[in-house]
Order: C-alpha cells, then structure tokens, then sequence
C-alpha cells in the first residue's frame, strides 16, 4: 500500500531544478501513504514520485522499479493477491524476476500481455508503466476501485497521483459547481468528476494509454455484470463459503502482520471467523462512541470472546470527534459526508499502533444484498397491481400531504418508477430543495444524469439487482471505498477488503432476488453461509455500520459549533445560509431529523474553509502547507 505521483510532458526537456521541485512537493504532501521510503524516476517525457508502506518483499521492494534493461518503469499502489501464482506462470513463460514484490509481477506479465495483463490481476491497484522504447505510458484502476487514481490533463502536460492534493500543489483550487450540486444528494462527488474543474478520477475497471502530445486514451476492461441462476440453497452456501474462505486466504498474504477491524455486524465477523482458522493469533480492533445505543464495542469484544481472539477497543468522546474532523477532511481531498468515516478514522488509528494490514468487511451489503432499502421493491409491491388513473391520484395526494406526515413518503416512493426514486445509498437533498439552498441552481444537473445510464444498461434486471448496480458504480466507489482508502491511509495502515474480490464479485452474482431477501432478511445467502462459522449471536443481528451519534450531538453538544461554522464560512456565494439556520433550527426543535442535509453542508463547509479559504490554523500540521499554497 503505497502512494505516487507523476507527470507526463509533451516535448522532451532536460532534468532540471524546476521538475524535481515539482514531483518532491507532490510526493512530500502524500507521506502519510508511505512513510518508509520514497523514491523517484526521472527521464525525458515522464516523472515519477514514489511514497512506500513496506507490506511485501520489504527488503527488495522498493519504486519506482523497472524491468527489461530498464525498458518499462511502474509506480504502483496497491496489492496483487494472485502475484505468486502468477510469478510461476510467468516464469514457466520464460520470464526472470530480481525481486520477489508483487509489482515486478505486474511488469513482467505487461511486457507479456501489455494492455490485457490487466485481466490477469486479481487485487486492488492503481498504476502507471512508463515504456521508453514505445513512449507510451500505461496506467490502470482496479475492477472495484478500490485504490484511488487521480488525474488533470492539460495543454503540455498530464499530472496522475494517488490523492488529489498532490495534484494541488501544481496549481489552485477551482471550484466544480456542478459537481457541488451533485454532491448535496448524494453526500460524495459522483466519479469520474471532483470538486476541481480540471481534475478528474480514472473509473474502476478502466485503462488508459498515453503518448506524449495526444489525448488519453481510456478504456473499459471489466463492469458488474449480474447472472442470477437457479442454484439450489445448498449449492449457494457451499460456493459462498468456499469462494470467501479463498480469499480472505490470499487476502492476508504478507511478510508483516495483518489484523481485522471488528463491528457488531455480520460482514466483519464473517471475515475474523475466517482471518482465525489461518491465523490463531490475529488482532481484532473496534471503536465506539460513549453515547448509549452508538457503540456495537460489546457485541465486537462478545465475538472476538467467542472466537478467542485478542480485540482491542476505543470509545470516541464528542470532543476528540470535532477536534479531528479538519484533519479527516483534509485527508479526504473531496468533501465526503458520510460520519461512518469518523469511526473508521479512529479504528484505523488504533490498529495501527500494532499492525501495518487490518482486513474489512466493505462491499458485503452491494454485492449480497444486505442495505434495508433492498427490501423496499418487497413493500411497495402492492403498487404494481393499482390502474394508472388511480396512481396518478395517489400522487397527487401525497405531494400535497405536509413532510412528516405518516405515510406520506411510503406512498411517494410506490407511485414513483424505481429509476425516478433510487440514486444509491445516500439520497439528502432532492432537486427543490437543492433549488431552495443553493445561490445559482442549475438545471439540467438532476440526479438522474448520474444513474439514467446505468438503469439503461441493466432494464433486465430485478429490482433489488437494479439497486445493487446503482451502489456498485455510484456509493460503493463514491463513498465506501473512498472513505476506508483515505482513512486508513491517513494512518499510514493499509486495509484489504475480501468480498470486493472478483471471484467473490462472480458468486454473488449469480444469487436470485429471492436469495438476496427473504422474508424481510437481507443478505440472506450470506447470513446462511456464514451460520455455523460466525458466532450465533451475530448471525441474525441487524445491520448498524458505524452509528454515530451527529442527530443528537447537532442538538447539543455541536450545535454551538455548527452555528458559529454556518456563520462564519465564506459559502454566501454558494449557498442560502437563511436556509441552512432553518434546517438547524427545525432540528433542534425536533419538527424535522435534518441531521444528514445539515452534516453534507457542514462538511462542505470545513472542506471551503480548508481548501478554498486556505485557513491555516485548521491545517492537520504545518508540513503539509502543499496543500493550501
């Protein structure tokens, strides 16, 4: 797990003072991805910079690496779980290996297969090979998007890099409204766009060539495809169990120790159940807040009790939360309004005072079925049997109805097609109320830009499949894998995710509608798969995430704060801070929970304060002044 950074310029120039400059300010901002070496490359068209988390062949490792005479050099993020299978393949082929990394893996099967070595890598990665001898460069994202991959292509040059700031040091922040507008309903800014006009994210599952002097050129080597079958229950658990066991075997290969954060829920207890047979003595690690009914730290510590395993637990005071949060959001480049992040944060922290890897449960809910909204096409089912006529009533009635009205929103969502209702996960602001908050609203930016193509191209699907597709290429990147990447990096830990593993991806697809919910139950495939291998008080709990307690700390012990932030962010050009006060206002009073619109506006605001109005003293510490200058 590793950061880099680069440019590719379109005339030949000379090293000089300048471009090393450049590429070290680039680098120096991302030390926290890799604090046990740096290193860089330097030619005529390309430079590179290189920050390493020593997880794999810690001796001989190290990046930029080259191979063939130096033909072709890579700066890689990331791990490839398949390298030693691979490594044999390549070897029998013919090819030599100086090092025993995963990333000379990936150089020696590019010489091989050049674009279509990407087919091959089973992992999470994001790279880039420079070819001397063609000029050509190479890079690739990971099928989930689980490694993150920037990048701005301008006139002369293209910079790439692992976090988004680093690409900040070349130049200054300028503001994407329209990705702004974006943001406020889904809580992230959807991909491939960032808050930045000029820099963009490479998609999961994409490639792209580059010469100097011509465009990227980019190109889609793997989506989510679904094939549900009529695989007997028997057969689903067996192949689940297997599929999983497998990975979250090669998932902890590594020559320094791996550990596994610990919620109540079943994903994470499915993994450490798994995690223990390999390794007897693996670490678990939990958090939790000091609120009653917003820490799942007694149901983590009963499983690792019941697993006999050490785990090590940290209870976050409201205080410690707010003093932090400037730092977490500055590591997440974009503003990310998800307050599971918060948590991830700390547990991060904590395991990383004794492991350098923690395994984690994202990706179970999208690929399985297990998010309660999931069960939504089951309960408005009765919709699909009323007349037109009588539909079109019932809408009318219920936009009509006062909000908070009981049954108002049940009958909006059942008179309303799926593809007009269902943007992901996260849906916080709809298009008037957008209209009402923001200064200059802009139409033709509604929700359904983000998700029409999408619905487009999976109209043979069932619903809940429907939904999980939507997640998969907007929430599940956006903000799942967002926020465990640059939580976890921010402590310089790296996290390993066993279910986003393309073999686990096939299985799962391949689950009916009536496997993925049943009677009420989400993920009821994988709840069956994992009975007798979790313990049994998890098997059949609901699903919490990370509870954090911001519906009541907004009322009391933040509310100050958040006034005194409303007012004093220098957001008046954006936003209708009158209407903000008032959503605070209806909160406190209990007539409305606007806890998540008044967090994604509050998150925002910290990001202007930190990005846009450049405000030192909330800068995480003075040495990552590239930020802001």
């Amino acid at each position: 797990m590793c950061g880099f950074v680069g440019y590719i310029q379109t005339y030949p120039k000379a090293i000089n003072s300048n471009m090393v400059d450049t590429i070290k300010k680039m680098n120096t901002i991302i030390t926290h991805r890799g604090p046990d070496d740096e290193g860089y490359f330097f030619d005529d068209y390309v430079n590179f910079g290189f920050r390493r988390l020593s997880i794999i062949d810690i001796e001989n490792g190290n990046q930029p690496l080259s191979y063939e005479n130096e033909r072709y050099w890579i700066i890689f993020n990331g791990e490839i779980y398949n390298h030693i299978e691979l490594r044999k393949e390549l070897i029998d082929g013919g090819y030599e290996f100086t090092t025993h990394s995963d990333t000379e893996v990936i150089l020696a099967l590019y010489s091989s297969l050049k674009e279509q070595a990407v087919q091959s890598l089973r992992g999470m990665f994001a790279f880039v090979i420079w070819d001397k001898i063609e000029e050509k460069l190479f890079g690739a994202r990971d099928h989930f998007g689980i490694k993150p991959f920037f990048y701005c292509e301008q006139d002369e040059v293209t910079y790439f890099a692992s976090e988004k700031k680093s690409i900040l040091t070349t130049m200054s922040e300028e503001l994407d409204v329209d990705s702004l507008q974006h943001y406020l309903s889904f809580q992230y800014v959807p991909e491939p766009s960032t808050l930045s006009k000029n820099i963009k994210k490479l998609l999961p599952g994409h490639y792209f060539t580059k010469e100097p002097g011509k465009k990227m050129d980019i190109t889609k080597f793997w989506h989510p495809t679904f094939h549900p079958s009529n695989m007997e229950d028997s057969k689903v658990t067996k192949e689940i169990q297997e599929t999983l066991i497998d990975s979250v075997n090669v998932h902890m290969r590594s020559d320094v120790p791996v550990g596994s954060f610990l919620s109540g829920g079943i994903d994470s207890s499915f993994i450490c159940s798994i995690a223990k047979q390999i390794n007897p003595k693996i670490k678990s690690f939990s958090v939790g807040f000091e609120r009653d009914g917003y820490s799942e730290i007694n149901v983590a510590q009963e499983t690792a009790a019941a697993l006999h395993l050490e785990n090590i637990s940290y209870i976050i005071s409201p205080e410690e939360f707010l003093a932090e949060l400037p730092k977490i959001i500055w590591h997440m480049d974009d503003p990310l309004a998800d307050p599971a992040a918060v948590p991830l944060y700390f547990v991060a922290r904590e395991a990383k005072k004794h492991v350098k890897v923690a395994l984690s449960g994202e990706g179970a809910d999208e690929l399985f079925g297990g998010y309660n909204i999931y069960r939504e096409p089951h309960s408005l089912r009765m919709f699909s049997y009323i007349p037109t006529p009588l539909n079109h009533v019932l809408k009318t009635l219920s936009s009509v109805l006062p909000e908070g009205v009981k049954g108002k929103s049940f009958i909006e969502r059942g008179v309303t097609a799926l593809e007009d209702r269902y943007i992901g996960n996260a849906n916080i602001f709809n298009e008037k109320e957008k209209k009402e908050l923001l200064v200059n609203y802009q139409n033709g930016l509604e929700n359904g830009k983000v998700t029409s193509p999408i619905y487009s191209s999976s109209l043979d699907y069932d619903p809940i499949t429907q939904m999980q597709n939507i997640d998969i290429q907007t929430w599940l990147k956006g903000d799942i894998l967002l926020k465990a990447d640059k939580m976890s990096m921010a402590n310089s830990l790296e996290v390993r995710v066993p279910f986003l593993d393309t073999r686990v991806f096939n299985t799962a697809s391949k689950l009916s509608m009536d496997q993925k919910v049943r009677n009420g139950t989400t993920k009821y495939m994988l709840r069956k798969a994992a009975r007798g291998i979790v313990p049994e008080h998890v098997w059949s709990r609901k699903k919490l995430g990370f509870p954090v307690p911001i519906r009541h700390w907004l009322k009391d012990e933040l509310y100050d704060w958040a006034v005194k932030l409303i007012h004093e962010s220098q957001t008046d050009y954006l936003f209708n801070k009158q209407q903000i006060m008032q959503l605070l206002e209806n909160h406190v009073n209990d007539k409305m929970d606007n806890s998540r619109k008044l967090w994604t506006i509050l998150t925002f605001m910290i990001w202007h304060q930190l990005y846009i109005e450049k405000q030192d003293e909330l800068q995480p510490q003075r040495t990552l002044q590239y930020a802001v200058n």
